[in-house]
């Protein structure tokens, strides 16, 4: 194994050890106790007041298509971002939600934006969208530095998949550590896209 191929190994396997993810699982129930300031609905929606929001962490890179993607280009938007990976049995159930929602708000001022993590090539990824359809782009994250950049004690992602519903001001507004469907979707959307 060349030096570079065992580099790349081990900062895939200590981003991993460092995220802790779970491999699609349901998300567990996180209190809004302490400096937090979320609290987490009966729907399993973690929300955070206007006001007491942490700016998301700088979510650029590549894209699976091999194109450049800042999200901070998106600001005075909604941005929806999705955390996933082509091996994700609740990631593909959630999947055509996903796309559909996509498209119904495309016009609305809601961007959406995939993560796509543990993935050992882009290959899977891309056809993974084309089978279910989705149309938005989605940052190649293999060993999950993106995820490593949320601040502990914040709205971040910490399963795989989760689901960020980011204000017009690129502020965390909402959370779900769960595959969703459309109407969880728009549960986490609808509020903050309501927003003034």
């Amino acid at each position: 194994m060349s030096t570079r191929s065992r580099a790349v190994l081990l900062t895939a396997v200590a981003a991993a050890a460092a995220l802790t993810l779970s491999a699609c699982g349901k998300g567990g129930v996180s209190g809004g106790g302490g400096d937090t300031h979320f609290v987490t609905g009966s729907n399993g929606i973690d929300t955070v007041p206007a006001g007491k929001r942490v700016a998301a962490p700088d979510l650029s890179g590549k894209t699976i298509d091999g194109k450049t993607l800042d999200v901070a280009d998106y600001q005075g938007q909604v941005v929806v971002i999705n955390v996933w990976g082509s091996w994700c049995g609740p990631c593909r159930n959630e999947a055509q939600y996903f796309a559909k929602v996509s498209k119904q708000y495309a016009d609305k001022g809601v961007k959406f934006v995939g993560i796509n993590t543990r993935d050992t090539s882009t290959t899977p990824a891309v056809n993974f969208e084309k089978e279910h359809g989705v149309g938005y782009p989605s940052l190649y994250d293999p060993t999950g530095r993106l995820m490593l950049r949320f601040k502990k004690g914040t709205l971040n992602p910490q399963l795989v998949p989760s689901t960020l519903v980011l204000d017009r001001h690129g502020k965390v507004a909402a959370r779900a550590l769960e595959a969703l469907d459309d109407t969880g979707l728009l549960e986490m959307i609808k509020p903050v896209l309501a927003e003034k």
